[in-house]
């Protein structure tokens, strides 16, 4: 049992889009994450998804609404809900989600990171 600073594991990474996994609750994984433009539209069949902003700001764009989250906010996207992430600007999150969730979802393309790092 150890605790986590979270400055110092964001300091570890520069790449987007690429969560890193910090610790372990039950059958979820912490992970952080630094964002900056658009995502994809996804959604996870499974799998709910907390995104807590730490650091700027998220739009999380769904089919028929926006939600902003600033700095100390967070939603969660409950399974089956087609999402948008979009960080204009560098972005730092913590998402908390079940160990298998895939980052883009029901979607392989590109941005999928089958094999997430621990940090």
């Amino acid at each position: 049992m150890e605790k986590v600073n979270l400055n110092q594991k964001f300091n570890l990474f520069q790449d987007y889009w690429s969560p890193k996994i910090v610790g372990e609750l039950n059958d979820s994984y912490v992970k952080l994450a630094k964002l900056k433009g658009e995502f994809v539209w996804h959604h996870h069949e499974t799998e709910d998804e907390l995104f807590l902003v730490v650091k700027g700001k998220l739009l999380i764009k769904l089919r028929d609404r926006d939600i902003w989250l600033q700095e100390g906010e967070f939603v969660i996207i409950p399974k089956g809900v087609e999402h948008l992430p979009i960080a204009e600007e560098e972005a730092h999150v913590i998402l908390l989600e079940p160990k298998t969730t895939l980052n883009t979802g029901n979607l392989q393309n590109e941005r999928t990171v089958p094999n997430v790092g621990r940090i």
